[in-house]
């Protein structure tokens, strides 16, 4: 959420970084909303001290034994006492009207975000591996011989309908396998704190960390009232929400593997085939929170945590850096990282790591009191994908492919699949 008294002090810095998103200027409508709101504060502050003054009258009247003073001051009291609560309730609405705007409103990009209009104009920063040479035409993840068995689409789609899989067997465990391996080396190599976090969350999580109210259709919401969760990062950022912490206790470091649910609203007739793009998938995520000093280092600690998994996994993948454009709502920079599909014969989304700045944290009132005193400060957060473990099973699948139908498996994964290195034509762990 972006802080109107900045907006106040320069309001043309509002509205350009918007037009770097490509967004119409806001500004305006909001000074006008945020002055009218001061307006009516300010009419019944002093309502409310003329109320006041006319209190103290009325007894002293009462005592002069003056009885046409007494009630006019009385009438006075509480003709103010009306005009205060009218003034307080319409000062009390504006106010809403303005944070909620203020909610709808994105991030500002930083200055070294691409401008760009779609994914078309990110920019690629790096790449590791080469893609590997076949002999044969690859196939996609659950066209394998040693997958199709096990990747069942039509008994999920008799359970829940479309975009929902059931994994079995040696695909199920090799899945399994993928999330354990990802927790295991973020906690003992990366120095994250493993976390196990609720799926369901109440609405002040989901607007903590920017899913609502522009996104609720994103995300599914129970009788009761609950959301569940599109990623661990709604869970995890707001545990500190409304915390003032230390800032020795900073960075706050932590991950977690869950199930993820996304409505996949506007996306018919995308990815409808395999399970690259699903109702309820597995995520395994990490989320800072970092002094604002350190925040853009921080981004790339987890950038490089993210692809240090893809390269013990020895999946080819591209780094790039989203231009304004295509950025997410809450996010001020974002790296994502593209898994190379054989299948696909392309590169695919598998993790992305954002740093929102202050934004999340205004929206929640999480702060930190600086060294040596002074008034709390925001943090900054940060999440990353640390990997999509769904997507992460297609790359592995995928790259691992033989020509028989069987699949080669990453030496890493052995030691949580009893040492078995291959997943046979038969769909068989060998």
């Amino acid at each position: 959420m972006h802080d109107i008294r900045a907006i106040r002090e320069n309001p043309d810095a509002l509205d350009a970084a918007l037009a770097r998103r490509g967004d119409a200027p806001e500004a305006s409508a909001l000074l006008s909303l945020d002055e009218a709101r001061r307006s009516k504060i300010l009419a019944a502050e002093t309502a409310q001290a003329e109320q006041n003054k006319a209190s103290k009258l009325v007894g002293a009247a009462k005592a002069k034994g003056d009885e046409a003073e007494f009630e006019r001051l009385r009438a006075l009291v509480s003709e103010k006492k009306a005009e205060v609560a009218a003034m307080q309730a319409e000062a009390k609405e504006l106010d809403a009207q303005l944070t909620d705007k203020l909610a709808r409103i994105a991030n500002s990009p930083a200055d070294d975000v691409p401008d760009g209009a779609d994914e078309d104009d990110n920019v690629e920063i790096s790449r590791w591996g080469e893609p590997r040479a076949l002999d044969f035409a690859p196939k996609e993840h659950f066209e394998l011989a040693g997958v199709a068995a096990s990747m069942d689409f039509e008994l999920a789609a008799k359970i829940s309908g479309s975009r929902f899989v059931v994994l079995k067997g040696a695909v199920a465990r090799i899945h399994r396998a993928l999330a354990q391996f990802m927790i295991d080396t973020h906690v003992d190599e990366n120095g994250l704190t493993e976390m196990n976090s609720p799926v369901l969350v109440r609405d002040e999580a989901m607007y903590g960390t920017d899913k609502l109210p522009k996104f609720g259709v994103d995300s599914y919401q129970t009788t009761n009232g609950w959301w569940l969760v599109p990623t661990s990062e709604v869970p995890l950022t707001y545990s500190v929400a409304g915390d003032i912490v230390e800032a020795t206790a900073l960075p706050i470091r932590m991950t977690a593997h869950t199930l993820c649910f996304r409505s996949e609203a506007g996306s018919a007739g995308k990815d409808t085939a395999g399970m690259l793009r699903q109702h309820q998938f597995e995520k395994v995520e990490m989320v800072s929170v970092t002094h604002p000093d350190d925040s853009d280092a921080e981004q790339k600690r987890m950038l490089r945590c993210a692809e240090g998994l893809l390269e013990e996994l020895g999946v080819p993948y591209r780094t790039i850096i989203l231009c304004t454009g295509d950025m997410g709502f809450g996010a001020r920079r974002t790296f994502d990282i593209e898994a190379w599909m054989p299948g696909q014969n392309a590169y695919r989304e598998i993790s992305s790591v954002s740093t929102t700045g202050d934004f999340q944290a205004r929206r929640m009132n999480a702060r930190f009191r600086p060294e040596g005193g002074g008034k709390p400060e925001f943090v900054h957060t940060l999440n990353g994908s640390g990997l999509a473990v769904g997507r992460c099973l297609i790359a592995v699948l995928e790259n691992g492919q033989q020509a028989d139908g069987s699949v080669v498996l990453p030496d890493v994964l052995a030691p949580y699949l009893g040492g078995r290195k291959m997943l046979t034509a038969e769909g068989v762990l060998a």
